[in-house]
């Protein structure tokens, strides 16, 4: 995988929009989870590229360092070198002295193409370490789009298990309403409701029975008195009948 793929991808992910994928979405659930799969496995890609990259780049590092401390060691090389055919030379020795001035040259030409190397390598180790840097922050980036999407999944089965709930809860409300003349509860109700007109019924003939019962009874009663007058006043009648 090239830097160019990588950070097209890392760009990419990193600027969707989660919220408007998932609102788009005909089933958000099945994308979420698809969305976390994709994610998932693109933040192992990158963490493996980025990973290969990062050790490129310390091998540079690496590198540069040996060609540093190769400089220097030429360098010092080339003092020692100088020194002691300073000291032949001071001693008469002109041959050997030529001989290590020789040397001293060999040592500072190394020196140099060590120097070179260091110097050469410098702009791509910064290059480089300018590349991890953002491959980190992208990366970086994607873990947070990934436990975005996470907790988002969270979120909306959450939601939907309590829409399920509540969606039962009504059903279930809906299904005994006591207010729906049309329920079964209402039909009960109205049936007991005309038992007990029914039984009230019952009640009030019985009563106004028993009224006209004792009301033929007064009547009977009176009957009674006025036949038994009757038969006074003719008894009383006779008796006088018989006395003239």
């Amino acid at each position: 995988m090239t830097k160019q793929s990588i950070f097209g991808r890392i760009s990419t992910l990193v600027k969707a929009n989660v919220n408007a994928m998932i609102d788009s979405a005909e089933d958000p659930q099945k994308m979420i989870d698809q969305l976390v799969r994709d994610y998932t496995n693109n933040v192992a890609d990158a963490e493996a590229a980025i990973a290969e990259t990062i050790g490129n780049l310390r091998l540079l590092e690496r590198d540069h360092e040996e060609d540093i401390q190769s400089a220097k060691d030429w360098g010092n090389k080339a003092i020692a070198a100088s020194r002691k055919a300073d000291e032949l030379r001071s001693a008469g020795d002109a041959a050997d002295a030529d001989k290590f001035d020789s040397l001293a040259k060999i040592a500072l030409q190394r020196q140099i193409g060590a120097e070179r190397e260091a110097t050469g390598v410098e702009p791509t180790i910064a290059a480089q370490t300018e590349v991890v840097d953002k491959l980190k922050s992208g990366l970086n980036g994607m873990k947070d789009k990934l436990g975005e999407l996470k907790n988002k999944r969270s979120e909306l089965l959450a939601r939907a298990k309590v829409a399920e709930a509540q969606t039962k809860v009504q059903d279930a409300v809906s299904s005994i309403n006591v207010l729906d003349p049309t329920s079964e509860l209402g039909r009960f109700e109205d049936k007991v409701r005309r038992q007990e007109a029914l039984a009230q019924g019952k009640v009030e003939l019985a009563a106004s029975s028993l009224d006209a019962q004792f009301e033929s009874l007064d009547d009977l009663g009176e009957l009674t008195e006025v036949e038994a007058r009757l038969a006074e006043l003719k008894s009383g009648a006779r008796q006088s009948q018989l006395e003239s």
